[in-house]
């Protein structure tokens, strides 16, 4: 016991650090945010009277709600499609591969090694001979196939944790590999499936680089693929800039706060193993 309080007290001393240093920049923005409009902040410093309209005004001159809708329809283009793809993917690559056909999953390892930077330049050439170039397409298309993958070696390592039995059980009781899966296996893999929702949904939202190369009309981009354009137009205005990039990040930080428990639990579960 003598041990283990000191130890206690040293891992909650640096959990308090941590949580300390990934706040200070949000409140630092925050701060800034609530400074009057044209002036220049200086450091952390919380404003005498503080500016709340500056978060109304960002909204109105940036059209969050434009950009709110785009932004949910590029996530609703993108998070289901990859998420049932990659489900069906890694349980065929964790249950239907034979030995034979094994080396498939080396192609999705070998494409968690490429960045975003390395495709951008041919990507582009690619989506402007579709004659997708500055359409939402352009950005849902890409990433649904960046993200799989990520996304298939999530799912494949759940399914790899399933045990056989169960898919014999299925299969003596008469269902088809088409029934086992959808009544046995995908129940099983909830949270599996809902980690990776999470995940790809906060990718998603939060993707800058494609929106910007892509689509040149910022009311087709996300929220953060359209900061670009809105820092370019009030990057001296600091205030109005730190507001606006807040409320590009409220949605993402809203929904972690209300799905932390099962992300976290997925994680536990062992959706990473394999």
């Amino acid at each position: 016991m003598k041990t283990t309080a000191p130890n206690a007290l040293l891992a909650r001393g640096l959990i308090v650090i941590l949580m300390i240093l990934t706040l200070l920049p949000f409140v630092s923005m925050l701060s800034a945010a609530l400074a009057p409009q044209g002036s220049y902040p200086n450091g952390l410093q919380w404003p005498a009277d503080p500016q709340w309209g500056n978060f109304v005004k960002a909204f109105e001159v940036a059209r969050m709600d434009q950009l709110l809708l785009s932004s949910v329809l590029i996530v609703l283009g993108v998070v289901p499609v990859s998420v049932l793809i990659a489900t069906m993917a890694g349980y065929g690559l964790a249950k239907l591969t034979t030995n034979r056909y094994r080396w498939l999953y080396l192609v999705f390892v070998f494409g968690l090694t490429l960045p975003f930077e390395a495709v951008i330049t041919p990507l582009y050439y690619e989506v402007r001979a579709m004659g997708l170039l500055n359409t939402r397409f352009a950005i849902i298309l890409p990433l649904i196939g960046l993200y799989m993958p990520f996304g298939v070696y999530w799912m494949r390592a759940h399914f790899l944790n399933v045990p056989h039995d169960l898919t014999e059980a299925a299969q003596l009781d008469g269902a088809t590999r088409w029934k086992e899966f959808w009544l046995v296996q995908v129940p099983l893999a909830r949270p599996a499936i809902m980690s990776l929702t999470i995940l790809l949904f906060l990718w998603t939202w939060n993707q800058f680089l494609l929106p910007v190369v892509l689509v040149q009309d910022p009311m087709q981009r996300t929220m953060a693929g359209a900061l670009g354009a809105f820092q370019g137009q009030w990057g001296t205005d600091i205030p109005l800039l730190c507001a606006g990039a807040l409320l590009i990040l409220a949605p993402t930080i809203i929904l972690f706060l209300m799905f932390q428990r099962q992300f976290v639990a997925a994680l536990m579960q062992g959706a990473v193993k394999g």
